[in-house]
């Protein structure tokens, strides 16, 4: 079973995009995927979870989190091996960890705490709440994204994970996100 969380090798540098709900992580991690022409892997959770609410009007539960790992996973190894360079992703484990603490008193499943913390990144960008909150099936918190905003940067933080802010517009954001990326594939 935990084989189904973890990180297989891949000969690729990831780049995760990282933070609130409503902060520009798709648009970002596509806009990166076509700069780079690679492989963009989706944040399985959206796919999940929307099937849930269109089918159950249900959503989010403790329950559901360790399959949305595990999917989130499968798509990142299987599109790990599709490219040599660069590896542009939505989300990881440790996005799960910060919204199932976030979410459910501070738990957070043993298994996806793990992972979250053993799966590594060569740089995580983590997304400023300074874009328009918009709406959607899932999201739900628009008065709450300070707090969200710390908790994400604070997960980076107490993990020593490498990160860089992005604030601004679209383009402010590909450009300070693509200085970096280039630095990464340069070494």
């Amino acid at each position: 079973m935990e084989e189904k969380f973890k990180q297989q090798p891949a000969n690729c540098i990831k780049v995760v995009l990282f933070g609130p709900e409503s902060t520009g992580k798709t648009t970002l991690s596509l806009q990166l995927a076509r700069h780079y022409n690679s492989v963009w892997v989706p944040e399985y959770a959206r796919e999940y979870l929307q099937n849930k609410w269109n089918n159950e009007r249900k959503t989010c539960e403790p329950k559901d989190l360790l399959p949305i790992a595990e999917g989130q996973m499968d798509l990142e190894n299987k599109l790990a091996q599709k490219t040599d360079t660069i590896l542009i992703c939505d989300t990881d484990l440790l996005e799960t960890k910060v919204y199932s603490e976030a979410y459910y008193l501070g738990y957070s499943d043993p298994m996806l705490e793990k992972y979250a913390l053993e799966n590594t990144y060569d740089l995580y960008f983590l997304t400023y709440i300074d874009t328009p909150w918009e709406a959607d099936d899932l999201r739900d918190r628009p008065n709450h994204r300070e707090a969200m905003f710390k908790a994400f940067e604070n997960a980076l933080i107490d993990n020593n994970r490498p990160y860089i802010l992005l604030k601004g517009n679209k383009k402010e954001r590909l450009e300070t996100a693509v200085k970096y990326i280039d630095k990464l594939l340069k070494n």
